[in-house]
C-alpha cells in the first residue's frame, strides 16, 4: 500500500511590490506599483496644478495684453515675431514658467524616496534595481506627456483665439504642428532630465537648485560671453537645445534646426539616465 503524500502547501501570494525574477513579475506590474506611488504622493497633484495653471493663466494673460495693446507703437515686436515664429510668442513666457514645476516634480518623483527612506522598501521589493528605475521613468514619462499634451493644446486654442481678431495662426501653418508636437515632447523630456538629476544627487533641495540652475540660470550667463565658440557652447545646452523644437521656424542665431536641438536635449538626458542608472547600481540605498 503507498503512503499517502502529505499536500504540499500553498505558494505565498505576492504582495503589489513583490519581485520574483523576470519570468514571475511582469514590467507591467512594476509600472502599475511605480504609478501608484506616484499618485498617492500630494506634491504630484499640486506640482501638475501649478504647472498647467501657471502655463494657461500666464499664456492667456500674455495674449490678452497683446491683443489689447495691438495698435500701441511699442507693440510693433510681438506683430513680427507672431507672423515669423509664433509659437515662440505662444509658448514662451507661460510654459517657460510652467517647465518650472514638471522640473521638480521630476526631482522629487525619485529623490523623495531617498529622502523617506522609502528606497529601501522598493528596492526590497524590487532587487533588480534597473528595471525599478526603468518603470519609474516610463511612468513618470507617460504622466508628464499627457499633461503636457493637454496643456499645450489649452494654451494654444485658448491664445489664438484671443488673437485670432488680428493675427490668423492655424496648425496648416508652415512649422505649426510640428511646435506644437514639439513642445509636448520637450516637456516630457524634460521631466526625465530632471528625474535623472533627482537620482544623480539623491538630495531634493540640492537637484532641484541644479536643474533650475540649467534650465533658467546657465543659458542666460553663457549667452553673455562674446565669440563663435561661446555661442556653440550656448546652443548645445540640454533646454535651450531642446526648446528649438518648440519654435515655428529656426532663427539667424540657432546654431541647430528644430529637431537636432530635441536630439542634443535627448542625449543629455540619456547620458544622465544611464548614469543614474550605474549608480543606482553601485551605491547603497
Amino acid at each position: 500500500m503507498t503512503a499517502t503524500q502529505a499536500p504540499s502547501a500553498p505558494a505565498p501570494s505576492l504582495g503589489p511590490g513583490a519581485d520574483t525574477g523576470s519570468s514571475g513579475f511582469g514590467f507591467g506590474r512594476l509600472v502599475h506599483a511605480e504609478w501608484t506611488k506616484i499618485r498617492s504622493v500630494q506634491s504630484t497633484v499640486w506640482s501638475l496644478l501649478v504647472f498647467v495653471i501657471v502655463a494657461v493663466g500666464f499664456s492667456t494673460l500674455i495674449a490678452a495684453v497683446i491683443a489689447h495693446d495691438w495698435n500701441t507703437a511699442g507693440n510693433q515686436g510681438n506683430h513680427v515675431k507672431l507672423l515669423t515664429d509664433p509659437t515662440a510668442v505662444i509658448f514662451g513666457a507661460g510654459l517657460g514658467l510652467g517647465q518650472l514645476a514638471i522640473c521638480v516634480l521630476g526631482v522629487i518623483v525619485i529623490s523623495s524616496e531617498y529622502t523617506t527612506g522609502a528606497i529601501r522598501a522598493s528596492l526590497l521589493a524590487v532587487p533588480t534595481r534597473l528595471r525599478m528605475l526603468t518603470a519609474k521613468a516610463v511612468t513618470f514619462a507617460a504622466l508628464d506627456l499627457v499633461v503636457s499634451a493637454i496643456t499645450v493644446f489649452a494654451v494654444f486654442f485658448i491664445t489664438t483665439a484671443i488673437l485670432r481678431s488680428h493675427v490668423s495662426i492655424t496648425f496648416s501653418q508652415p512649422g505649426v504642428t510640428r511646435a506644437v508636437i514639439g513642445a509636448i515632447l520637450y516637456l516630457t523630456v524634460l521631466g526625465l532630465f530632471a528625474l535623472a538629476i533627482g537620482g544623480l544627487i539623491r538630495h531634493t533641495a540640492g537637484a532641484i537648485a541644479l536643474v533650475i540652475a540649467t534650465v533658467i540660470v546657465i543659458p542666460p550667463l553663457v549667452s553673455l560671453i562674446p565669440g563663435t565658440i561661446a555661442n556653440h557652447v550656448h546652443g548645445y545646452l540640454p533646454t535651450v537645445a531642446g526648446e528649438l523644437v518648440a519654435q515655428t521656424s529656426q532663427q539667424s542665431g540657432d546654431v541647430l534646426s528644430p529637431w537636432q536641438g530635441f536630439g542634443v536635449f535627448c542625449a543629455w538626458t540619456a547620458v544622465l539616465l544611464v548614469a543614474c542608472g550605474w549608480l543606482l547600481v553601485r551605491r547603497d540605498a
